[in-house]
């Protein structure tokens, strides 16, 4: 299992309606807004990359996204 955390920068106001959107996406496990630099954070929990990877591409490519980041765990 591979685990990440997606930053979402949104266009201006559409936060809210970003993480609605990104909580009915496959894969995440936790989405909420925050102050600052990012906008919305979500924790995706995947099998593997590719299943990773879709899941960013769909957040990225959703109407009010303008950016996004991805942190993805490394086991110590």
């Amino acid at each position: 299992m591979i685990s990440a955390c997606v930053l979402v920068c949104c266009e201006a106001g559409k936060y809210p309606g970003v993480a609605e959107k990104v909580k009915g996406i496959n894969g995440v496990a936790r989405a909420f807004s925050v102050s600052g630099r990012w906008d919305v954070i979500a924790e995706v929990e995947a099998p593997d990359m590719k299943a990773l990877t879709e899941a960013v591409l769909k957040i990225n490519g959703l109407a009010g996204v303008r950016a996004t980041e991805t942190l993805v765990e490394a086991p110590l």
